[in-house]
C-alpha cells in the first residue's frame, strides 16, 4: 500500500516543486514532468481536450505500452477514412505512425500524444455527423447536427474497447452501409475504364437499328442494366433495359431513349461516385434516431414516405418549391403534431404584397376569393384605394377560407417552423402528372392527401376514413390533433440505393449539390479509383 502511494504522490509532487522551481528534478521526475508538460502546451488549442487531460493529470493514454491497442484501432480506422468519402490527408494514418515511432522522448511522446486525440477527435466528429457545417455553405439548409461532445467521447473511448468504439462511429443506418457499399464497387468501375465511350447518336426507340444502338446496348451492359448480347437492333431487351434505367433516375418510364435519357446515361462515372459520396455526408447529418415512424420528404425525388420500422408503410408524388431561390422548400427536422381539416389559407406578407397587391392596384376586384383582414377582422374592398399602398404599408392581412378552391385543398398537415413550410393538399392536380414537380411557393404539395391523413390518424381512430370525412363534411376548420407526434424529415437525396439494391439518382434541382460537393473538395475530398 505504500509504494503505491509513493508511487502516486512523487511525480505531483516533483511536478509541483518543479513548477515553484525550488528543486533540481531528478532524471524520472524530469521526463514525467516534460512529457506532461507537452501534453499540457498541446492540448491547450483546444477546450474539450484541455478539459480532458487536466482530469486525468495530464497522463497519456496513447502512448503507453498498454496503449497499443488504443493505437491500432484508431490507425486501422484512420486507413479507412476514404471509404467513407471523407480527406484522408485530413487524418494521415502514416504521419501519426511516424510520430509514434519518432516518440523517443518525453517531449516528442508528449506531442504524439496530442497529434493523436487530435486526430482522433477530428475523424470522430468528421465520421460520426459531417464533414461540413452544412448551414454554412448553402442558406437553405437548416440541419441541426447530431455532434457529440468532444470530452465525453474520449472519456468512453478511453473506458471501453477501442475498436468496438471505432467501429460504432459511423452511420448505421442501412442506406449508408449500402452507400458505401456502392462507393466502393464504382471506384472498382472506374478503376476499370468506366462505362466505356458515350453515345453520340441522337434519340432512338424500339425497332431502330445501327451503331448508336450498339452504343446503347454496349454502355448499358456496362452499367448493370443489360445481359451481354451481340444484337445490333432496339429489341425488347434493350427497351426493358431502358425502362429500369429510366425507373432509377426519375425520367418518364417509356422505353425510348430520348435526350433527356441519353443525357442522364452520358453521365460519366467520376459524378456518379461524386453524388454518392456526397449523399454519404448527408446520411452523416442524420445520423441519430429518425424516428420508429417517421415522414421523410425527398425534396428533388418529388416524393413523400411515412418509414415505420424502416419499411415504407405510404408514399405518395409531392410537388415541392420552384427552382426560384426565393421559392426553395428547405431542409430541416421537426415534428408533425397535428393536421388542419377545411383549412384556411392564411396567406404569407411575401405573397400578399408580391403578387395580389399587385393585381388589385390593376383591378380593385382582383383575388375576390380573398378576405381583406385587419387586426384580425374582415373589412370590405368597398372604397378602398389600393393604388395607396406599397409593399412596405400595405395594412392588411389576405386569408382564404376553407373551400373545395382553397389553395391549401381540404387538408393540411402541420409541423410548426420559422419557415411556415408543411405539407397540404391542392386543388391544382395536374401537376401531379409531371415529371419534374417543382411549382410551389415552399410547402409540399401531396398527390394523395387524404390517404396520408387516414393512415396518420389509423393508430388512434377506429375508423380513420370515417372519422376524417365526418369531420369534412361539417366544412368548418378543424384541428386534429396526433396522439403521437410524428418526426418529419425534409432532406434533399440526388443519390440513394434502395433495399433491393437498386442505385437511384436524380437531377439537383436547386444546385445545392454543386455548392457542397466544391466545399467537399476544398476541404479535400477526392473521387479515387480503386487499384486493385
Amino acid at each position: 500500500m505504500k509504494s503505491i502511494r509513493l508511487k502516486t504522490f512523487l511525480p505531483i509532487m516533483a511536478a509541483c516543486l518543479l513548477a515553484l522551481g525550488s528543486i533540481a528534478p531528478g532524471p524520472a521526475a524530469a521526463e514525467f514532468s516534460a512529457e506532461r508538460q507537452a501534453i499540457a502546451e498541446g492540448a491547450a488549442t483546444n477546450e474539450a481536450l484541455g478539459a480532458f487531460y487536466r482530469g486525468r493529470d495530464f497522463e497519456p493514454i496513447w502512448t503507453t505500452a498498454e496503449a497499443a491497442d488504443r493505437r491500432a484501432a484508431l490507425l486501422a480506422a484512420l486507413e479507412r477514412a476514404d471509404d467513407h468519402g471523407l480527406p484522408a490527408s485530413r487524418y494521415d494514418p502514416a504521419v501519426l505512425r511516424a510520430a509514434f515511432e519518432a516518440a523517443t522522448n518525453p517531449r516528442a511522446r508528449g506531442e504524439a500524444e496530442v497529434l493523436a486525440s487530435q486526430m482522433f477527435l477530428q475523424y470522430a466528429r468528421d465520421v460520426q455527423s459531417g464533414l461540413l457545417e452544412p448551414t454554412e455553405v448553402v442558406g437553405d439548409i437548416f440541419k441541426e447536427l447530431p455532434r457529440a461532445d468532444q470530452h465525453e467521447q474520449l472519456t468512453e473511448f478511453v473506458s471501453g474497447n477501442p475498436y468496438v468504439f471505432m467501429r460504432a462511429l459511423p452511420p448505421q443506418h442501412p442506406e449508408y452501409v449500402r452507400l458505401m457499399r456502392e462507393k466502393l464497387r464504382l471506384e472498382q468501375v472506374l478503376g476499370t475504364g468506366g462505362w466505356g465511350p458515350e453515345i453520340s447518336a441522337g434519340a432512338m426507340e424500339p425497332g431502330d437499328t445501327g451503331a448508336g444502338v450498339i452504343q446503347l446496348r454496349n454502355r448499358l451492359i456496362s452499367m448493370g442494366y443489360l445481359e451481354r448480347s451481340a444484337s445490333a437492333s432496339y429489341d425488347i431487351a434493350l427497351e426493358e433495359a431502358v425502362r429500369r434505367f429510366q425507373e432509377d433516375h426519375g425520367l418518364t418510364a417509356d422505353g425510348e431513349a430520348g435526350a433527356a435519357t441519353l443525357r442522364e446515361i452520358n453521365v460519366d462515372v467520376e459524378t456518379r461516385l461524386g453524388q454518392i459520396i456526397l449523399s454519404m455526408e448527408r446520411q452523416r447529418w442524420m445520423n441519430r434516431e429518425r424516428g420508429e415512424r417517421h415522414i421523410l420528404v425527398n425534396i428533388p425525388e418529388f416524393h413523400v414516405y411515412v418509414i415505420d420500422g424502416e419499411e415504407v408503410s405510404f408514399e405518395s408524388r409531392v410537388v415541392v418549391g420552384h427552382t426560384d431561390f426565393d421559392r426553395h422548400t428547405p431542409e430541416f427536422s421537426d415534428i408533425m403534431e397535428h393536421m388542419v381539416i377545411n383549412p384556411s389559407w392564411n396567406v404569407p406578407r411575401s405573397i400578399a404584397v408580391g403578387e395580389y397587391l399587385p393585381q388589385m392596384q390593376a383591378n380593385p376586384g382582383a383575388a375576390g376569393h380573398l378576405q381583406l383582414l385587419r387586426g384580425g377582422r374582415v373589412v370590405s374592398r368597398e372604397g378602398i384605394d389600393f393604388s395607396q399602398y406599397t409593399r412596405r404599408n400595405f395594412p392588411f392581412d389576405l386569408r382564404q377560407p376553407p373551400s373545395n378552391r382553397n389553395a391549401l385543398g381540404l387538408v393540411k398537415f402541420m409541423f410548426p417552423n420559422q419557415w411556415n413550410i408543411y405539407l397540404h393538399d391542392t386543388p391544382a392536380r395536374n401537376l401531379f402528372e409531371r415529371t419534374v414537380r417543382a411549382y410551389s411557393h415552399g410547402c409540399v404539395r401531396v398527390h394523395r392527401p387524404f390517404d396520408l391523413a387516414y393512415h396518420l390518424l389509423a393508430p388512434q381512430e377506429a375508423d380513420p376514413e370515417g372519422f376524417f370525412q365526418s369531420t369534412l363534411r361539417t366544412g368548418r376548420e378543424t384541428q386534429v390533433n396526433l396522439d403521437e407526434p410524428v418526426p418529419v424529415h425534409l432532406v434533399y437525396w440526388t443519390a440513394w440505393v434502395t433495399p433491393e439494391g437498386r442505385v437511384n439518382y436524380r437531377d439537383d434541382v436547386y444546385g445545392r449539390n454543386a455548392q457542397l460537393w466544391r466545399a467537399m473538395q476544398e476541404a479535400g475530398v477526392a473521387v479515387r479509383a480503386a487499384t486493385s
